[in-house]
Order: structure tokens, then sequence, then C-alpha cells
């Protein structure tokens, strides 16, 4: 086991998802707050390299799974977002669900798109404390379902396909304490071409 874990770089500015997530976030969120993942989870490796006795690597493995799945997260974290149309600075297409597969896919597990963001802000809100909120796609049934992760355990039942933060440095500084208006904005900067490509990726056997 190697320490070779790097932290990925940002497809888009610091500012470029303002209105809904204000800079100064993504510059601590990213900078600050993945790098100590990476940081200490290439730690973690080296100790685990090291260690001679079942005792020592069962001791680390707390830390392998918070800091690996901190960094497995986060990058798939940043690849989920993207600039909205109305921007402040860049205009993307955010928020913009396409018509196809995955759209159908969505609209027949859950109802309609409205049914599942609906679905998927509730579930998300009531976290106790720190996780993640996922669309995943469940490879025994075949379907997409919400699901939750606490802490920044990764998603090992289902494909990951959307995932939302819910920790409060993900948001805090400009939503304060008001989770549900943060999980009610994101929407607007969500990449559904990204998660559009992670959904065919899955149904058709790929490994993500």
């Amino acid at each position: 086991m190697s320490a070779t874990h790097a932290l990925p770089d940002l497809p888009y500015s610091n500012d470029a998802l303002e209105p809904y997530i204000i800079a100064e976030i993504m510059r601590l969120h990213h900078d600050k707050h993945h790098k100590a993942y990476v940081d200490a989870l290439n730690a973690a490796e080296k100790n685990y390299a090291r260690a001679t006795t079942p005792k020592e690597r069962i001791a680390l493995q707390s830390a392998l799974r918070f800091n690996g799945g901190g960094h497995i997260n986060h990058s798939l974290f940043w690849k989920n977002l993207t600039p909205a149309p109305d921007g402040t600075h860049i205009k993307g297409n955010g928020g913009i669900l396409n018509d196809g597969p995955f759209k159908e896919a969505i609209k027949h597990d859950f109802g309609s798109v409205e049914d599942f963001i609906k679905e998927f802000n509730a579930t998300t809100l009531a976290i106790q404390g720190s996780g993640w909120g996922w669309l995943a796609w469940n490879p025994k049934t075949t379907v997409l379902e919400v699901v939750t992760t606490p802490n920044q355990d990764p998603l090992l039942t289902h494909v990951p396909i959307i995932g939302i933060d819910v920790w409060e440095h993900a948001y805090y500084l400009q939503y304060f304490n008001a989770r549900a208006a943060y999980l009610e904005k994101i929407w607007n900067v969500i990449n559904w071409e990204e998660g559009e490509k992670r959904y065919n990726d899955a149904v058709s056997g790929s490994k993500l």
C-alpha cells in the first residue's frame, strides 16, 4: 500500500458556483478540508505499510475509512457541481436535466424529478450530525434510490450517481444552520450531465 493520493483540482474557479455556493466556502472546503483528508489518508497508509501486527493494522482501520471516504466522496462531489445558467461570474448548465434514459429512470423510480428532489432533501435533511445524501443505483434491484451515509463513510452498497455533502463546512459560512435552504439551493448547481454519465456507466456494468 503506497501513499500516492493527491488533491484533485477543482474543475472550475472558487467563485464559479456563486450565488449558490460562495467562493470562500469552496476555497476552505476544497483547499483545507479535502486536503486534510488526503494528507491524513496518505499518513494512515504509510503507517499501515509499516505495521507488523494485526492489532496495529486494525487500529488504523478507522483512519483509513474516515479519510479514505472523505477523499473519495469529495472527489465525486466536485464533479457533481457546475455553474448555474444565472451564475454570478460564470454561466453554465447547472441544474439542467436533459431528456433521456437517466431522466426517465428518475421519473420511473420516484414518480417525477420534483418528487425525487423532495425525497432526497427530506431524507438528507434528517441526517443526524454530519454525512452525505446520495442518489444511487442499486445493482441488486437495478433501481435508483436515495440513501445516506454517516460522517465520511463511502457508499459501498450502491453505485453513487449524485452525492451532496451536508457537513456544516459545506454550507455554514453562507447558510448558517439552515441546512434545508442549502439543500434547496444546491440543485441550481448540480451537474446532471455528470450524474447521467455515472448512471449510464452503472447500468452498462462499467466499474466506478
